[in-house]
């Protein structure tokens, strides 16, 4: 009589209990490995938080491995488009939703849709000119070559100068190469205080207004990840997690604080590239910044 060796005992073992609907729990069977872009000088824990916290819902252990340097956009889009990088973030488009799993959710609940303005200190007076959308586009702005940012101010008729790598960007502004580099309400002081260096400073007058989500996006070679980040944010949603998380961000404390978006001068514009699947209608998932003046276009 031959016996079976012990691999294929677990493994007869491991189907009859699939078959009769009992998997038994196993540890490294719920282990889960997933890789991101390793955060620069210039970024906050907030995103890397969050995932953790989304991902925390799965009763999955996820283990979190990084680059093993920060990526340039493009080279971050294609590593998750092959897989190697497991997920980013950032805002979104058609096309970001056609090439990536989207996880329709703004992270940001709408505050990076406010865009405040870094420009060479001794400049403010410039802008303190600036009472109409054509005074505005006067002004010269600095974008990442790849973001999605670049073709909505250019839509609306903005000069817009391109870089490949963000912190050139910095850099082109104190050389003169534009005149304004636009960021998100939570995204300045954190950036300005990484170039203490640079004569740059925040300019305190205006906003400009855009939506685009700021969402999660998947490795289309990794849908069951897709599954549970946005199972888990919907969760913390629910549950008033996300609140708690979004609302204790050192990052969003400094932007609500030092922002003062109430009493600046509002320019809304259109985004022609917002997917038809946002979500504006979720109101929950939107921060409530409805008492700006705002100037219509």
């Amino acid at each position: 009589m031959i016996f079976p060796s012990r691999a294929m005992r677990l493994a007869l073992s491991l189907c009859m209990s699939i078959f009769l609907g009992v998997v038994p729990f196993s540890a490294s069977a719920q282990e889960k490995a997933i890789t991101i872009n390793m955060k620069s000088n210039v970024q906050t824990d907030y995103m890397n938080g969050l995932l953790k916290l989304a991902l925390g819902y799965s009763g999955k252990d996820y283990v979190y491995h990084s680059t093993s340097e920060v990526y340039s956009r493009p080279r971050l889009m294609e590593s998750v488009k092959n897989g190697s990088v497991s997920v980013m973030w950032g805002g979104t488009s058609e096309q970001m939703e056609k090439d990536f799993i989207p996880i329709r959710i703004d992270a940001y609940r709408g505050l990076m849709n406010h865009r405040l303005l870094f420009i060479r200190e001794g400049d403010q007076a410039r802008f303190d000119q600036v009472k109409t959308l054509d005074d505005l586009r006067k002004i010269t702005f600095g974008q990442g070559r790849s973001w999605q940012d670049a073709a909505i101010l250019e839509q609306a008729g903005f000069t817009v100068i391109k870089a490949t790598k963000k912190p050139s960007l910095y850099y082109m502004l104190d050389g003169g190469r534009f005149d304004a580099f636009p960021r998100g309400a939570n995204e300045v002081w954190t950036e300005l205080s990484a170039f203490p260096d640079l004569p740059l400073t925040v300019e305190k007058n205006l906003v400009i207004i855009y939506p685009l989500p700021t969402y999660f996006f998947v490795s289309p070679e990794d849908p069951e990840l897709a599954t549970d980040l946005e199972n888990g944010l919907e969760a913390a949603i629910a549950d008033g997690t996300f609140d708690r998380y979004f609302f204790a961000s050192p990052e969003v404390k400094e932007a609500l604080t030092k922002a003062n978006l109430s009493k600046r001068r509002a320019f809304r514009i259109d985004n022609p590239f917002l997917p038809k699947a946002t979500p504006l209608n979720r109101k929950e998932l939107f921060l409530d910044l409805t008492n700006i003046q705002t100037e219509e276009e």
